[in-house]
């Protein structure tokens, strides 16, 4: 391959502000609005303490988000906490989020917003029972499928997608705030008597705020993809002043429209409490209407999330801790087609466990864990590098804030479920033996390297795709 052409071959900068704003909203607002208000109900029991909950949460990723725009900014590539953690902390440390990542997190978190959207998208032709089973994963795999080969073909239509259907789910959301307003204003107003009374034991609480924060999933989603977005000094602070301030409103707004229509027995008894407040207000016939929107919703949210997985991946392999075929791209598309193939397949993995939704349990503290890690390797980085170009500089309590609220959602679920602590520590340091045996061991036998070559040239000549150039390296940063 050419000189010139190989040159020319790397991730182009076609992101602008909107579809950052839309990659941010459209990866946050999935399926969790539409099920996770029964969460944080059924551990607060209070209506004014959820919508506590709610704006908190809300605030809570604003300020992660605000020193992730500080990250970004300072440490210009993608990957996200990976990045920031291997500048920071070293690689392998780097490595261990990078291996928690591949093995649960991402293919995981994919599968489950898949099924979501399946589940939804079958409901209105099973209206007497639920969809099979097997139909409801043949469906995710389909819906895995299609929006990989998107992302492979073109980044601006896999934007593009993301932005029609971050206005669906907008649309779908506004309509039921403005059904639950409506009913508020003409004196529907019983649900909130004795709003305050409740469960406020601490365990309690911080169960609640992993529901709320689950269904704000996504605020930092936009770092992982910072070479490809337009002027990122200027458009990713831009892009979480748009995003966080606009999906917390619509998230608080949505839980006062639940509360106006459904009883607590109903939030209690509801496993997608949209679904029930659909049926109760729009009746029989327009009850098609919220599955529609909630599996346009989470269509969505598989596309950002697929689209920034590939990201981390071609990351990780830029710097030696995945094979080289994912750092490669294709010539003429610019995509990155290995990785995320390799995100297509994990997730499709995910598809044959039966459980898929207890794996959450497990990662649900390693992943704020990762995130503290972030936000401390920050605060170390401006000590240990202080000239280190900042064009962004956040007030050092926000961090300090922010880590302190990370610890209690770390460290205070654990007498509740010591088990689902030791289980994802666990699968996190399994990662050290293969750190030391994979990417540490340079001395391979020739045998191994002979093989690992051969497969590398026959993998980039179908996919024609070459290894792209690089403006820097994190080990440089």
């Amino acid at each position: 391959m050419g000189t010139e052409v190989k040159e020319s071959v790397k991730l182009k900068r076609k992101i602008t502000l909107l579809n950052g704003v839309a990659l941010i909203v459209g990866t946050i607002i999935g399926s969790g609005i539409f099920v996770a208000p029964a969460g944080v109900y059924l551990e607060t029991r209070s209506v004014g303490l959820s919508l506590i909950v709610w704006c908190l949460s809300g605030l809570f990723s604003t300020l992660g988000a605000l020193c992730y725009a500080e990250l970004g900014t300072s440490i210009t590539r993608s990957g996200g906490d990976y990045a920031y953690i291997y500048v920071a902390f070293g690689p392998l440390c780097a490595f261990l989020r990078l291996w928690i990542a591949i093995l649960i997190i991402r293919p995981t978190t994919q599968a489950i917003v898949a099924l979501t959207f399946a589940e939804y998208a079958a409901k209105p032709f099973f209206h007497e029972c639920k969809p099979p089973g097997s139909a409801v994963r043949l469906l995710a795999a389909v819906c895995l499928c299609l929006l990989t080969a998107i992302n492979c073909l073109s980044v601006r239509w896999a934007m593009r997608i993301q932005s029609i259907f971050t206005a669906a789910k907008l649309f779908a959301l506004i309509t039921i705030i403005l059904t639950g307003l409506y009913q508020l204003l003409t004196g529907h107003t019983e649900n909130f008597t004795n709003a305050f009374e409740g469960n406020y034991e601490v365990s309690a609480v911080a169960l609640s705020f992993y529901s709320g924060l689950f269904a704000f999933g996504g605020w930092n989603f936009l770092n992982f993809v910072t070479e490809e977005l337009q002027d990122p000094y200027k458009n990713l602070p831009r892009a979480i002043w748009i995003a966080l301030p606009l999906v917390t409103a619509v998230y608080v707004l949505a839980n006062v429209a639940y509360f106006v229509v459904l009883t607590a027995v109903e939030m209690e008894s509801s496993p997608a409490v949209a679904i029930t407040f659909g049926s109760k207000m729009y009746g029989s016939k327009l009850d098609w209407f919220v599955p529609i929107f909630v599996a346009l919703s989470t269509f969505g949210g598989v596309n950002g999330i697929l689209f920034t997985s590939a990201r981390l991946f071609l990351t990780g392999s830029q710097e030696g801790h995945l094979p080289e075929i994912f750092s490669f791209i294709h010539i003429k598309k610019n995509t990155p087609i290995p990785s995320l193939l390799f995100t297509c397949l994990t997730s499709l993995a995910m598809l044959f466990i039966n459980d898929v939704f207890t794996l959450i349990n497990y990662y649900g503290q390693i992943l704020w864990f990762s995130v503290g890690a972030s936000i401390a390797g920050m605060l170390w980085l401006r000590h240990s590098h202080p000239d280190m170009p900042r064009p962004i500089r956040v007030n050092t309590a926000i961090p300090i804030l922010f880590l302190c609220a990370c610890a209690f959602l770390v460290i205070s679920p654990i007498p509740k479920a010591p088990m689902n602590t030791v289980i994802g520590l666990s699968i996190t340091l399994s990662g050290i033996p293969v750190y030391y045996l994979c990417v540490k061991w340079r001395n391979k036998p020739k045998s191994y390297n002979r093989l690992m070559y051969g497969l590398t040239k026959f993998l980039q000549s179908i996919m024609y795709v070459t290894s792209p150039v690089q403006e820097e390296m994190l080990a440089q940063s």
